[in-house]
């Protein structure tokens, strides 16, 4: 995939109508934003373009809307807020048919450098749906609105949508330009290049609860890493192929066959596969999640047949805190255990503080690790906090984008 494209610093931008597709998808709760990261991290592409001269019209969806458009999963709290974050007012349009007769008047009475916010895209019931069904004719609506595209949203750059990917072919037929914005731009040159062009040795640690989320992952990423480490739930299968005894923790036994051949695989490529040495093991999960619960820590092939691992153990924390310190690039994607209790979150917190105290470029890939590195206070010591879960992982199985592939290459 060519990953050097247009961005917002490409095209002059002064007098035209841009079309920007945000990730505003925020948690709300009784129509209050509890976490405004994704609106943060919007404001430097929006500014730009204000700045420029811009007419600019931002569009995101936010929730899955399964019960149809409704009040709740409006965007009219993203309005106030950016409103607010930009000092100047953006007009919000609250029609639900988001490209209707509101918003082609909304956007006709712009001036440079105004913001007009589209309601939620996923009220119109088809940006979801394969091109061929209607979604192609709310493309081009959102199209008609505009000269040019820039796609911000990271978080939705694995879903071909009407907003994300389609539009641009009928803002291409018009002569348009389609760019990426500032975020977007760093996610490729993070993420993208980590994967493409790694400055070694480069160190990929993997963790989470299901071995089948990340199947073509670890395969991607045992052709191009030097060291592969495995914690989370998922270590547990690899521990089961290699015939140790795990009790009742998190297995997927279709998998096993899967695991002993990337082990192969990893011996025939000469690369470091590590897996847990000790683990956390208690009785049983903790409910609710972050109740008090009493551990102890095992050799892993030590497991008893009655107990569950829920953690990596302090020597396995030792050897993968060591694994990273030699390193120039680290991806990190998954915690290495129930990172939400507190008393299974010293395998996680043990990854997160290597990471955070070696020189290498740290790359953490969105989601639960993500979450895991804001929550711990690791934020701001990572080269790159990823924006995307899924985008990031599908970025990481070497896969396209459809909302990076669509931008009009430089």
């Amino acid at each position: 995939m060519s990953l050097n494209k247009k961005s917002v610093d490409d095209f002059n931008a002064k007098g035209r109508r841009v079309l920007v597709r945000c990730d505003f998808n925020v948690p709300l709760k009784d129509g209050v934003i509890t976490d405004e990261t994704r609106i943060v991290a919007a404001l430097p592409t929006i500014k730009k373009l204000v700045n420029d001269g811009a007419k600019v019209i931002l569009c995101s969806h936010l929730g899955k809307v399964k019960e149809g458009p409704n009040e709740k999963e409006s965007l009219a709290p993203v309005a106030k807020r950016l409103s607010e974050k930009l000092g100047k007012e953006v007009v919000f349009v609250s029609d639900y048919n988001v490209t209707g007769d509101a918003a082609t008047a909304a956007v006709n009475a712009m001036n440079e450098g105004d913001v007009v916010l589209l309601q939620n895209t996923r009220f119109r019931g088809k940006e979801e749906t394969k091109p061929q069904d209607a979604g192609e004719a709310f493309a081009k609506e959102l199209a008609d609105l505009a000269d040019d595209y820039v796609c911000d949203a990271f978080g939705s750059a694995h879903r071909a949508h009407a907003s994300v990917a389609v539009v641009t072919k009928y803002i291409t037929a018009k002569g348009g330009t389609n760019a990426v914005g500032y975020l977007m731009q760093k996610e490729i040159d993070f993420l993208g290049n980590a994967v493409e062009n790694p400055v070694r040795p480069f160190v990929a640690i993997l963790g989470g609860a299901k071995v089948a989320d990340k199947l073509n992952v670890i395969n991607n990423l045992l052709e191009k890493c030097d060291t592969l480490i495995i914690g989370g739930g998922m270590a547990f299968t690899f521990l089961k192929a290699k015939g140790y005894e795990i009790g009742n923790s998190l297995v997927d036994d279709e998998k096993l066959d899967y695991c002993k051949e990337m082990m192969a695989k990893a011996d025939k490529l000469g690369k470091q596969l590590l897996l847990p040495i000790d683990t956390t093991i208690a009785a049983g999960f903790p409910d609710p999640i972050d109740a008090e619960i009493e551990v102890s820590v095992v050799d892993a092939d030590k497991i008893p047949a009655d107990k569950e691992g829920l953690d990596i153990g302090p020597k396995t924390a030792e050897l993968y805190a060591n694994a990273v310190k030699s390193a120039k690039t680290v991806v990190w994607n998954g915690p290495m255990g129930v990172f939400e209790n507190p008393t299974l979150a010293k395998g996680t917190i043990a990854v997160a503080k290597a990471l955070a105290e070696t020189d290498a470029t740290t790359i953490i890939g969105g989601g639960d690790s993500a979450a895991a590195c804001n929550q711990l206070g690791f934020a701001d010591k990572m080269s790159h906090i990823s924006t995307g879960g899924g985008a990031s992982l599908e970025f990481l199985e070497g896969k396209e984008l459809p909302g990076v592939y669509a931008a009009d290459d430089k």
